[in-house]
């Protein structure tokens, strides 16, 4: 099932999954990528990425409750102090740096667990999707679309080799059926 997203009038054209995220079993996200020239007029093949939790992740499975969604990842780090400025630049300044396993925000559900969402791809961090934090139900009824997690911008060079390392779609599904039959 592939799953479109809209953000900035781009709209997803590759969807990679990422699973068992650091050994966390079930632990799933999703990279959604567009290929977007807003974000850059140096070449059209830029793509950003939006971070989101893929459909097997514990928080969208046996009607979890949120309870909160905390973009403060440090006592030094919050990612809502992420501003970026300007339009079409190749630095974003403000712009926070992210590795594979830089942390975006973590999300308690009503039965005491927390899950750590990570951003899974190197990049700068554009955007974090506030409207979660007042609504966190649209993470679980649109995961892929308005309950996005980020928005993510890969290093100019890594751009097209973003996808290495992560599952395709197909690649994914078989994940799930590998799972479904050993349990």
């Amino acid at each position: 099932r592939r799953a479109a997203v809209a953000v900035g009038g781009a709209v997803a054209t590759a969807v990679c999954a990422f699973a068992d995220v650091k050994g966390r079993p079930r632990e799933d996200f999703c990279v959604l990528q567009h290929s977007n020239r807003r974000y850059s007029n140096y070449d059209s093949s830029c793509r950003i990425c939006v971070i989101t939790l893929a459909e097997a992740h514990p928080l969208l499975q046996n009607g979890k409750a949120i309870k909160s969604i905390n973009y403060q990842i440090s006592a030094n780090c919050s990612r809502l102090q992420n501003k970026v400025s300007g339009k079409s630049k190749r630095v974003w300044p403000g712009a926070q740096f992210l590795t594979e396993f830089a942390p975006l925000c973590r999300i308690s559900s009503s039965d005491g667990e927390e899950y750590t969402i990570y951003s899974c791809i190197r990049g700068r961090l554009i955007e974090v999707n506030e409207n979660i934090l007042n609504n966190p139900s649209i993470l679980q009824e649109k995961p892929s679309t308005e309950g996005y997690i980020a928005v993510v911008l890969p290093k100019f060079e890594e751009s097209k080799s973003i996808t290495q390392g992560l599952l395709t779609q197909k690649e994914y599904e078989e994940v799930l059926l590998k799972r479904l039959n050993s349990s």
